[in-house]
């Protein structure tokens, strides 16, 4: 009975607990939230959003409940804004990743229904509603989109701390009373925070390389570096302090004061002085270096350090009341001052921003230019710019202190005081001043105001050259008087070029900085980063590195092998060395030509016809021809011969030999009678003739052939085609009474002496050419 009570409240409790589900998930309309129709356009409801956005927004609505309205109409506009996730709510009545997949829908609702069980936290301290539980992250979730526009571009400001986080994930309930505290703590001193839902937005965690919830990172200059310690509130601030540049503030002294002031020259800008008692320099202070680092130079003074005396009592420091000063051309005396016991973020960005840049500040590149001589905008804003062009060195210095001081003077909003330096911009003042004589060698004044973009502008230049005296200042406070009344006073108009940019690193520093910058980032995704993003790279590499050394490993051990097994050398008998085969040849000599490697084939009945009878139009192929006493000779003095012609695609070598291929050479040479008178082929010296060293070009495609007979030794004469500088059988006669001399003797390589000037006659097509009607075979 009691079993049969248990069970019946049991499926009360779960019919319950569907009904909650079901009323839960129709409670979320956003058409009804919005108060449009399914129908309605992307216009309508883009109004509607714009409409309830504005009336119950938490800033301007006091009611209790209008953060938790705000937040529906943004996720409802969210939905409806995009049509992919309009669509899968009119389909499903959800704008889950998984639609239009019934068994994943099934899980979805199944996944919803757990995320709406909610345990009270006061019972069991797990709050497992993901809604509930971030609520306070809320305002710092990311979009894909909006991370790319405009937190990338920010993180050049600020550094950002970005959590990555998940439903039912039990680590992020752990670390979320640190993370809110730590948010609290940074948020205020200029750190951005961001916080991306790993569930709903796959597209952007996987962007960061994030593969596991929790995970937090941070983003400074677009770079992203993943925080690998434990969850504490003093990590994560060390975290953020190390994602800083370590060079944003230098410490002073009363030694080193002086030389940081003077230095506004050359890097021409101001310099701020921060005094606080804390060894330390805060991390408020060094944010704001990071943010304000290409307008002003930071300086820290630790009042408690001894050897800050002297620059404590000249400039009249309270010590125990943290100081800011800005110097800008007089370092006697700040510019600027301001005093807080609790400095302030917002305080000290009031103060800097009216403070960026000098009372007349050098136009060193075109972004500077922009920024303090913007374009007009209207008649009602305008902004003249008085421009000192001026040169370097001591001469110049009274007039450009008298230009500084009369700055001083008169500085308003409407008008900003600038100069150049006229050898380092050479092209923007000849634009201006048009290369007139009496401006040689002084300097000029110019009032302009810009008109666009691209550089035009109207102007008024001086009629004298500035000298700094009271009569040039009253002659410029009256112009600057009366274009408050007559803007027309600026008749001359010009398009200005760009700015160089005086500051930028020369072209080997820049690609030095770089290769430092690049080796450090590497370093960091080696060792500080995700290691999972970095397996592929790291595989890649060892693999490549064991390949190569193994290779290296493997070929050293093969060579000392071979070197230790490979008997003496000895000197071979000529009869042997003549019977080794062709490959064995190839092997020796392919070391011989000191100029480099000849490929040189043999013409055999299987390469006869790829190398002849089909030889492509246009190529020719070189044949010496040779026997088995004369091989090694022959082919060397060939391969030198040759070397210089082998640049040419069109010329293939080749090697014919004598004692196989004797009659298909006597069939060729009788069509070249009137060359070279071959005697009667059934001569009885018919195996004595001698036709080694000749060389014949084959046109394989017109059927032709050029003849090179060899050189005769003692004959300085051409070689080239005559029939009295060489008979064969003279030569056979001579080679017997000769005895002493060897195949590979002097004598048979002077056969081949001239070859060189034969083959340039050949590229020529000077040569005489003789036809044959057909090639005949090659036994």
């Amino acid at each position: 009975m009691e079993l049969k009570k248990l069970s019946i409240s049991l499926v009360v409790v779960l019919v319950l607990v569907l009904v909650l589900q079901i009323l839960s998930a129709v409670d979320f309309d956003p058409y009804r939230i919005l108060g449009v129709s399914r129908t309605s356009s992307q216009a309508d409801i883009k109004k509607a959003y714009k409409k309830l956005a504005r009336e119950w927004h938490p800033d301007k609505n006091k009611d209790p409940g209008a953060e938790d309205k705000f937040i529906q109409i943004s996720k409802a506009y969210e939905i409806l804004s995009n049509e992919e996730k309009r669509s899968n709510f009119d389909r499903y009545g959800d704008v889950g990743e998984n639609q239009g997949y019934p068994q994943q829908q099934q899980h979805r609702q199944f996944h919803h229904f757990h995320e709406s069980f909610y345990f009270d936290e006061s019972f069991f301290h797990f709050p497992f509603n993901s809604e509930r539980r971030d609520s306070s992250d809320e305002k710092y979730l990311l979009h894909f989109s909006h991370y790319v526009n405009e937190i990338v571009p920010d993180s050049f400001k600020k550094p950002y701390l970005i959590k990555i986080t998940s439903d039912w994930c039990f680590s992020c309930i752990h670390i979320e009373p640190v993370w809110k505290e730590v948010v609290q703590e940074l948020e205020v001193l200029g750190v951005g925070i961001g916080v991306v839902h790993a569930g709903y937005e796959r597209r952007l965690a996987h962007h960061l390389g994030a593969h596991s919830t929790p995970s937090i990172l941070g983003l400074i200059n677009g770079k992203i570096s993943f925080f690998h310690n434990a969850v504490i509130r003093e990590n994560l601030r060390q975290f953020v302090e190390s994602l800083l540049p370590g060079n944003l503030i230098e410490k002073i002294t009363d030694k080193n004061y002086v030389q940081f002031l003077s230095n506004w020259k050359k890097e021409n800008k101001p310099h701020v002085l921060l005094f606080d008692h804390m060894p330390v320099v805060p991390l408020l202070y060094k944010l704001t270096a990071f943010a304000y680092r290409d307008y002003l130079s930071f300086g820290y003074v630790y009042v408690g350090l001894r050897g800050t005396e002297v620059l404590s009592r000249q400039y009249n420091i309270n010590v125990y009341t943290p100081t800011m000063m800005i110097f800008k051309e007089h370092i006697d005396k700040p510019a600027d001052v301001i005093q807080a016991r609790e400095m302030k973020k917002q305080l000290i960005d009031d103060f800097l921003s009216q403070n960026k840049f000098l009372l007349a500040a050098r136009l060193t590149n075109q972004k500077l230019f922009h920024e303090l001589c913007p374009v007009k905008k209207s008649h009602r804003q305008r902004k003249y710019c008085v421009v000192l062009l001026t040169g370097e060195g001591d001469k110049f210095a009274k007039t450009y202190e008298a230009f500084v001081a009369f700055a001083l003077a008169n500085t308003k909003d409407t008008v900003r005081f600038v100069h150049i330096y006229n050898d380092r911009q050479r092209d923007f003042a000849h634009a201006l001043l048009m290369d007139d004589e009496k401006y040689w060698g002084k300097s000029a004044v110019a009032i302009l105001e810009r008109r666009n973009n691209v550089g035009r502008v109207v102007y008024k230049i001086l009629e004298d050259a500035w000298e700094g005296s009271e009569e040039d200042n009253f002659i410029l406070l009256d112009l600057l008087a009366q274009l408050r009344t007559d803007p027309g006073l600026l008749s001359s108009d010009t398009v200005l070029p760009d700015l160089n940019d005086e500051l930028a690193p020369v072209f080997f520093l820049r690609w030095l900085y770089s290769a430092i910058e690049y080796i450090s980032d590497c370093w960091d995704s080696v060792f500080h980063n995700n290691w999972r993003e970095m397996m592929p790279l790291l595989s890649l590499i060892f693999s490549a590195l064991f390949i190569l050394f193994g290779t290296v490993i493997v070929q050293a051990f093969s060579d000392s092998s071979d070197e230790r097994d490979s008997p003496l050398p000895q000197k071979e008998d000529p009869s042997e060395k003549n019977e080794k085969n062709d490959t064995t040849f190839s092997k020796e000599n392919s070391r011989i030509p000191k100029k480099g490697f000849v490929e040189v084939t043999e013409l055999t009945d299987v390469t006869y016809t790829s190398n002849l009878v089909r030889l492509r139009p246009g190529h020719m192929n070189v044949v010496l021809i040779l026997s088995n006493p004369t091989k090694t000779s022959l082919l060397q003095k060939f391969a030198l011969e040759v070397y210089t012609f082998t640049g040419s695609s069109c010329l293939h070598f080749s090697f014919l030999s004598l004692d196989k291929h004797r009659e298909w050479l006597e069939y060729l040479l009788e069509f070249a009678q009137d060359a070279a008178s071959i005697p009667y082929q059934y001569d009885k010296h018919f195996l004595e003739r001698d036709y080694t060293g000749y060389v014949l070009a084959l046109n394989g495609h017109k059927k032709y052939f050029c003849l090179f007979k060899p050189h005769r030794s003692g004959d300085e004469g051409g070689t080239m085609g005559s029939s009295e500088d060489y008979d064969p059988l003279l030569h056979t006669a001579e080679a017997r009474g000769k005895s002493s001399c060897s195949p590979g003797s002097k004598q048979v390589k002077n056969k081949l002496s001239k070859l060189s000037l034969w083959m340039e006659r050949l590229l020529e097509g000077s040569l005489q050419r003789f036809y044959i009607p057909s090639w005949p075979a090659l036994d």
